[in-house]
């Protein structure tokens, strides 16, 4: 198994891409935190990692509220001792004109796209530091490569997750920590159904498609990396 006898937090891991990371990670020997504000989602997919055989946890959590991130934090390592990967998928998005956005909208995007990853980043980040080895996959978007119409909020944040896991790359080289960044295009999700439901997403990727370069990422031997992956609609146009 790829990542037999290693230990993974997922955020934002009661649906969509998270949960379908959650499960690939498991089917290859993944121990799994799941993490997200809602507790039944995140305690269903403990139920389907657990199916597996593998361990599994679900810790609620608020990316966007640093007591509660240190509080997840303390939980995950007081139950597995050690984390070797941290995805950071959790996300949030409001898709309107920017003249419509409130500050609130803003705030609220950057809190938990950016702020969030960074905090997470800064729970986990000692032990990995310490164990000179981790990786770091923190889920970006298409939307922090270009620019889109009626996402400046959000391209503002991805825009900064992917700046924050290139420059994490440089100063964690010496610890033999990897961080990369997961720019997906359209992807069939929650987000997606509320924020564009106008869009025809009849060819647009499944989370499970996302899962399977997240696995590959944490799967990936300590002489090679990739600083960001961009997956596109097979129908779509190459940047």
């Amino acid at each position: 198994m790829l990542l037999e006898g290693k230990t993974a937090v997922v955020t934002g891991a009661g649906r969509g891409i998270g949960r379908a990371i959650a499960l690939a990670f498991a089917r290859e020997g993944c121990d799994i935190a799941a993490t997200a504000r809602s507790t039944n989602e995140i305690e269903e997919t403990r139920r389907i990692v657990a199916e597996t055989g593998r361990r599994a946890i679900a810790v609620a959590c608020d990316v966007a509220d640093p007591v509660s991130v240190t509080a997840m934090a303390q939980t995950v390592l007081a139950e597995f001792g050690a984390v070797d990967i941290l995805v950071n998928n959790a996300g949030y998005g409001k898709f309107r004109p920017f003249v419509e956005l409130t500050d609130a909208d803003f705030t609220r995007t950057i809190d938990v796209n950016l702020t969030g990853a960074f905090r997470c980043i800064k729970a986990f980040l000692p032990g990995m530091m310490e164990r000179k080895s981790g990786k770091i996959i923190n889920v970006s978007s298409v939307s922090g490569l270009k620019a889109i119409n009626r996402q400046s909020a959000y391209c503002a944040s991805k825009h900064g997750l992917n700046g924050l896991s290139k420059t994490l790359g440089l100063e964690l080289r010496p610890y033999g920590i990897a961080v990369h960044a997961l720019c997906p295009g359209g992807v069939t999700t929650r987000l997606s159904e509320e924020e564009m439901p106008e869009r025809d997403k009849t060819d647009w990727m499944l989370p499970e498609d996302i899962a399977h370069a997240a696995l590959f990422l944490a799967s990936m031997g300590p002489r090679a990396t990739t600083d960001v992956i961009h997956i596109r609609r097979f129908g779509g146009e190459p940047l």
